[in-house]
């Protein structure tokens, strides 16, 4: 009897270690799975100075990830440093667990770091965003490239600006600018599709913040005249300006004279909003539902609910984090082309939304390229 009764209680004593172990197993299998992963992604942004957003949406993902994500930054003189930031891709794709890189934003020498890595690895999968060189050229390195869809902002935009009631649309811009193609041919979109809208189209010209008057002036114009031109055409005048430095006036001017601002240049919740209505963020780096609300809150105070407003998601940041899932994805095999479209945008939809859409480049001179996306992302109204 005594050892019929030992051999149970070995055998209870088996049984619980056994379920404990299947507990703790269940537990844990996130953490497992990261500790198996025997492959690195890597991520290059910019730093701080140059663009935040996708610096710390890098670092949230090396913080989630640890040693799985390697950061790195192009130097902040990018134009005249290119050899740096070839270096900097260079000694990245050293590591041969290196599987990946994600490249936001494509500054120049971007190109010429990615053919160098692929004299010797070939294996590697490059996901650029934001490119800043021919796209014709970059395509033909880069796995996958990434913009905005500056061109097709020329209907969104007067859209959006609609919906918040705007009678006229003022295009604030400078001679420099609208010798760029992709301004020149945004505006042409703004004349059209506010004559088929029955919307006014107004050119207003500032000062170039790179010419004699610098940013100071131009911004000091901005806030002389916006009242001018409310005075002139009512509050329901929508403004749209196609420099950055200007994003923080012209906010301040369209929400105290309770006017029309339906995005900025580059659409964010991080461009401008914060500086003109001195959102404190630290502590919320990279909360994008914090910066939201705050905005949110901000405009409401000044009494222009629901006529200002930006993209839902800082598409920087929706880059990375969208290049990033589909990276992993593609390394551990359940994406099995380096560029598979309709992949590509369920990675983005599931982080900016359903009503994201992507297009492909082309001009002329290049045709359509398939490995070239321009993306447009939802409105968040505030």
């Amino acid at each position: 009897m005594k050892k019929l009764i030992s051999m149970l209680l070995v055998l209870v004593m088996a049984l619980g270690l056994v379920a404990c172990s299947s507990s703790a197993s269940k537990d844990d299998n996130k953490d497992d799975d990261k500790a198996k992963v025997d492959y690195k992604i890597g991520i290059i942004t910019g730093t701080v100075s140059q663009g935040e957003e996708e610096y710390q949406q890098a670092q949230k993902l090396k913080e989630e990830y640890g040693d799985m994500v390697v950061t790195a930054t192009y130097p902040d003189n990018f134009s005249t440093e290119t050899e740096q930031t070839i270096a900097t891709v260079t000694n990245m794709a050293a590591d041969p667990k290196v599987k990946a890189i994600i490249f936001v934003q494509a500054v120049p020498g971007a190109t010429a770091a990615i053919q160098k890595v692929k004299e010797t690895r070939d294996d590697i999968l490059f996901i650029s965003g934001v490119c800043a060189e021919d796209p014709g050229v970059i395509a033909a390195a880069s796995d996958i490239c990434l913009l905005v869809d500056e061109i097709a902002m020329g209907t969104t935009v007067i859209d959006q600006a609609k919906k918040q009631g705007a009678k006229t649309f003022v295009h604030i811009s400078f001679e420099r600018h609208l010798g760029y193609a992709t301004i020149a041919a945004r505006q042409a979109g703004f004349k059209a599709r506010c004559a088929e809208l029955g919307i006014k189209y107004v050119e207003a010209t500032a000062p170039d913040p790179t010419g004699d008057a610098g940013v100071t002036g131009a911004q000091a114009w901005i806030t002389e005249n916006i009242k001018v031109y409310v005075d002139q055409y009512g509050a329901d005048t929508a403004f749209f300006s196609t420099n950055c430095s200007l994003q923080v006036p012209l906010i301040q001017e369209v929400a105290k004279y309770k006017a029309i601002f339906p995005q900025q240049c580059c659409p964010s919740p991080y461009h401008a909003y914060p500086s003109a209505f001195n959102i404190k963020t630290e502590g919320h780096e990279g909360d994008v539902e914090y910066m939201l609300g705050e905005i949110k809150k901000a405009v409401a105070d000044a009494g222009n609910s629901g006529r200002m407003s930006t993209w839902e998601v800082p598409i920087n940041m929706m880059m990375i984090e969208a290049g990033f899932n589909y990276a992993v994805k593609w390394i551990e095999g359940d994406i099995t082309e380096r560029c598979d479209e309709d992949a590509l945008l369920k990675e983005m939809k599931a982080i900016s939304g359903e009503a994201t859409t992507i297009s492909h480049y082309s001009d002329e001179t290049v045709g359509e390229l398939d490995n070239f996306f321009l993306i447009l992302c939802p409105f968040y109204d505030f």
